[in-house]
């Protein structure tokens, strides 16, 4: 079902005049103002990463001795990464390890169910993405990590953010300049990640 989303705003304008596929890109960019998640080299992982934005952001940000890793079932345009072209519940902890040549230092989740305008349903699928990407990134994140997720608000939402309160020291929500007034969505920002899963 349409969004209704007709006229193309300040972010999705600016978006095309600077290359990329999408206005999300600028809400990773307040993430980044504000929280400081990326340093040239990190080993990055970029779940549900199709068409692209937030993983040429990423790749522009960590740079040549970087690493960005991305996981959707249509792989990006542009080279710079590398791409599995997979649903991110088949995509496994150790090919995402082995392809990074060793633990994430950020996890990043851009991902959203295709909206049906069931409120609840939408809610309900979206935050099973975003605990799977969580899960994934329980086994691929180094001690010290940084996971950021979007989350639709609703009832679960707040299940979802105390899980990943308890494997992080500093959580936080937010919602970016670049999110769309009438949207549900923020994202969560897990800080110092605790350390890894061994389930």
């Amino acid at each position: 079902m349409s969004r209704g989303y007709k006229k193309p705003d300040h972010f999705t304008k600016k978006a095309k005049k600077e290359g990329f596929a999408a206005r999300s890109v600028y809400k990773l960019e307040e993430i980044q103002r504000r929280f400081q998640i990326l340093k040239p080299g990190m080993k990055v992982v970029d779940l549900g990463c199709y068409p692209g934005s937030w993983s040429r952001y990423l790749i522009q940000k960590v740079g040549r001795q970087g690493i960005v890793v991305g996981v959707d079932y249509s792989a990006p345009k542009f080279v710079g990464g590398i791409w599995l072209e997979k649903s991110v519940y088949d995509v496994t902890a150790e090919e995402l390890l082995e392809v990074l040549g060793g633990p994430a230092a950020l996890v990043v989740s851009d991902m959203a169910p295709g909206t049906t305008g069931n409120k609840l349903g939408d809610h309900v699928l979206q935050i099973e993405l975003a605990d799977q990407a969580w899960s994934l990134a329980r086994k691929i994140l180094k001690p010290g990590g940084t996971f950021v997720a979007k989350v639709f608000d609703g009832e679960d939402a707040n299940g979802f953010c105390e899980r990943v309160k308890s494997g992080c020291r500093k959580t936080k929500r937010l919602k970016p300049e670049a999110t769309r007034r009438q949207s549900r969505e923020f994202f969560l920002i897990g800080q110092q990640f605790k350390g890894c899963d061994t389930d």
